[in-house]
């Protein structure tokens, strides 16, 4: 899900990336695609940020500079290169500020972390992202995080391959495109 919120900001790498969190009601739609809210937290939200403007947009600035400081800090990895100290510092402060919203519940066969609030805070939503890249980042699956080789996208994933060989970020999309790609020069040379 960190990874997926990364993505939020397409295209990063060129001239003219395209944000796709232009408002409260998009973070909080993001949260609903992921699963971090519910379909009656987002229901709650549409009101309160047309209610609070200035609230949402505070909220909306910190989930942003939330999702740089998690770019930052995969990307770095990515490249093998040093994790920067100021992406690491604002990640920690928003999981220990997440920390503090953190209640042990009894599940079916076990137990499990729930976040105890909801709309309460306009922060709650990131949270959950905020968990999430530190639990990637303190994990074995850390290695096999990658950033799509397309240089169009460098969207990044998780490498979940039996092998993990993958290269792109979405077969159909960016491993269709190179595999054209290909296809489409090795006619050309064969056709001269």
């Amino acid at each position: 899900m960190s990874l997926d919120f990364v993505n939020t900001l397409d295209d990063r790498f060129s001239n003219e990336p395209k944000e796709m969190l232009k408002s409260y009601v998009d973070l909080a739609r993001f949260g609903e695609d992921t699963g971090i809210l519910t379909d009656q937290q987002v229901d709650r939200i549409f009101p309160w940020s047309i209610q609070y403007p200035e609230e949402a947009q505070e909220a909306l600035k910190s989930a942003i500079e939330l999702r740089e400081a998690i770019s930052e800090i995969f990307y770095a990895i990515v490249q093998r290169k040093p994790v920067p100290a100021a992406p690491l510092a604002k990640l920690n402060s928003v999981v220990q500020e997440a920390a503090k919203h953190l209640t042990l519940v009894q599940g079916k066969r076990r137990f499990e972390w729930k976040f105890s609030s909801g709309i309460d805070d306009p922060y709650a939503s990131i949270w959950p992202i905020a968990r999430d890249a530190a639990e990637l980042l303190a994990s074995d699956r850390l290695e096999f995080v990658r950033a799509c080789a397309s240089k169009t996208c460098e969207w990044l994933f998780l490498d979940e391959s039996k092998n993990h060989g993958r290269r792109w970020c979405d077969m159909t999309k960016c491993g269709n495109r190179a595999k054209a790609k290909r296809f489409y020069v090795r006619q050309k040379k064969e056709a001269n």
